[in-house]
């Protein structure tokens, strides 16, 4: 039961991160949405869009409004599971006979923006798996506790760009929302522009206005009060109910599993406490169906060929299901 002053503060504690983070990323209030619901829900989250919409700018403004550990992993094709994870190296300081020292990788951290992680192999991308699952990484065997809070803020161009590998569907799963950042408007371009080329040369990134605000602690009991949002058994029954509709739908080859279900009310409970709420509504199923399940169905062919989209054929099947009257 979450107490009337631990909403209230809460809110006003995202309040300010949403303003901080609207500081440097113009527009997008929907991707800057989705991020703050990962964050508090204790997920990961995948960002999508061809190159220059601000994808990388969005995470790096994430990291600079929070007091949190911070580390930056460009994935490139040559880039080994060691250079993600840590590895062992020979100590021989002392002269004669060294030891083995576990150096860890830049995975150790609270917040990781892997850029442009559809840039590597297979290999490496599944280097992710463990630490975004069990929040931990095995070094030579030992099992070592990654800090906390963790979250894995990811950004991919587009699959059909070339030198690009697609992602394995275990590596999506594992992400809480899959955010689609479009074109800006016209007058959203004109702001950045204005605010990137004002006294400034080059291409920096403007985050000096930036400003950090929430520590680990309190990212924590944000964290912890979307845990006790209440959910109704008729909400959950519905959110299970738009995930099944997936599973047989025309288009999809193949639709989303359980994860889908429990990634669904998850979601659910950050928006409510993000709007100020201890309880879940079928709306808030409804707000989050398309960035919870797009990455985790497949399109069947002859839809690709059609030249359909998946959030086309998810909104068709959500549309599909009944939602409850509470």
């Amino acid at each position: 039961m979450i107490k009337p002053e631990e909403l209230i503060l809460a809110t006003q504690w995202l309040r300010l991160l949403r303003s901080e983070i609207s500081k440097a990323v113009v527009g997008q209030p929907q991707a800057v949405e989705q991020l703050l619901v990962a964050l508090v829900a204790s997920g990961h989250v995948l960002v999508e869009g061809v190159p220059g919409l601000g994808k990388t700018l969005l995470a790096r403004a994430a990291a600079q409004a929070m007091r949190l550990q911070y580390a930056r992993v460009q994935f490139t094709p040559d880039l080994m599971p060691a250079d993600v994870i840590g590895h062992s190296v020979l100590d021989d300081a002392g002269g004669g006979l060294g030891r083995l020292r576990v150096r860890k990788g830049p995975v150790f951290t609270h917040l990781l923006l892997a850029d442009e992680i559809n840039r590597a192999p297979a290999k490496t991308q599944s280097a992710l798996l463990e630490v975004m699952q069990e929040y931990q990484a095995t070094l030579e065997g030992e099992t070592l506790p990654l800090p906390r809070p963790f979250m894995v803020m990811a950004t991919q161009n587009p699959v059909d760009t070339e030198g690009t590998y697609p992602l394995p569907e275990a590596q999506l799963d594992r992400f809480l929302l899959k955010i689609r950042i479009g074109y800006p408007t016209h007058e959203e371009e004109t702001a950045v522009v204005q605010l990137v080329t004002t006294g400034r040369a080059g291409h920096e990134l403007p985050l000096e206005t930036v400003q950090p605000t929430l520590d680990d602690v309190q990212v924590l009991e944000l964290q912890r009060l979307a845990g006790q949002v209440h959910a109704d058994e008729r909400v959950i029954d519905y959110a299970v109910r738009v995930v099944r509709a997936t599973r047989d739908w025309p288009g999809l080859e193949a639709g989303a599993g359980p994860r889908g279900s429990v990634a669904l009310v998850r979601a659910a409970r950050a928006k409510a406490l993000i709007q100020g709420r201890d309880f879940i509504t079928p709306d808030d199923i409804a707000a989050q169906a398309l960035a919870v399940l797009r990455h985790r169905v497949t399109m069947a062919p002859d839809a690709q060929l059609e030249g359909r989209e998946v959030d086309e054929l998810l909104q068709a099947a959500l549309e599909s299901v009944e939602a409850p009257r509470l």
